[in-house]
């Protein structure tokens, strides 16, 4: 008697999105513009013409880590590259920790400067609240996102692969942000 697995067969519309998720997760986010970038208030605006100034002025690698909800001052600084460096070390050179997970290590983001605290309840509406463990993935609607840009006039950019590999050179700018609910804003936003 000849035994086959069973096989299933789902719609390629279910994978697609699915596959999208898990990738944007796996790299702790995705790339949808804030609302917020396009009309931001006017503390929004000076933070973000701050940054973009010190980013201007950066011969080396700018870092900005923006806490969004979790309410902390967003952290502007440039660290002095004259070579290509781990994003990892850029942050940590600015006194950025950062922490991964059980499961994914630090190819995932899932504490800045122990943020959120591993104790803290993480609020997001519509959602259900959780405290982040850091086991593995954080949920899609609560997460760290990693991005790059690639000049200093140049527009934020999703990075591509995941914090322990990724390296930025004298020019680029590295940026970490809190990312809550459907849209993600990009650093400084």
């Amino acid at each position: 008697m000849k035994l086959t697995a069973p096989t299933f067969t789902l719609p390629k519309r279910t994978f697609a999105p699915l596959g999208a998720l898990i990738l944007l997760a796996a790299l702790s986010g995705c790339a949808t513009a804030d609302s917020r970038a396009g009309s931001p208030t006017s503390a929004g605006a000076t933070a973000t013409a701050e940054a973009d100034a010190s980013t201007a002025d950066c011969a080396g690698v700018t870092v900005v880590v923006d806490y969004g909800t979790l309410d902390a001052a967003t952290v502007t600084d440039c660290v002095d590259a004259t070579e290509a460096l781990a994003a990892s070390e850029t942050l940590a050179t600015t006194g950025v920790t950062t922490e991964g997970s059980v499961e994914y290590g630090d190819q995932i983001v899932c504490r800045v400067n122990d943020r959120p605290a591993a104790d803290e309840t993480v609020v997001v509406e519509g959602q259900q609240s959780f405290t982040e463990t850091c086991a593995s993935m954080p949920p899609a609607y609560a997460y760290w996102a990693l991005w790059v840009k690639a000049t200093p006039d140049a527009d934020w950019d999703y990075a591509q692969e995941g914090l322990g590999t990724l390296e930025v050179r004298p020019g680029q700018s590295v940026g970490l942000v809190y990312t809550t609910g459907t849209e993600t804003p990009t650093p400084g936003s």
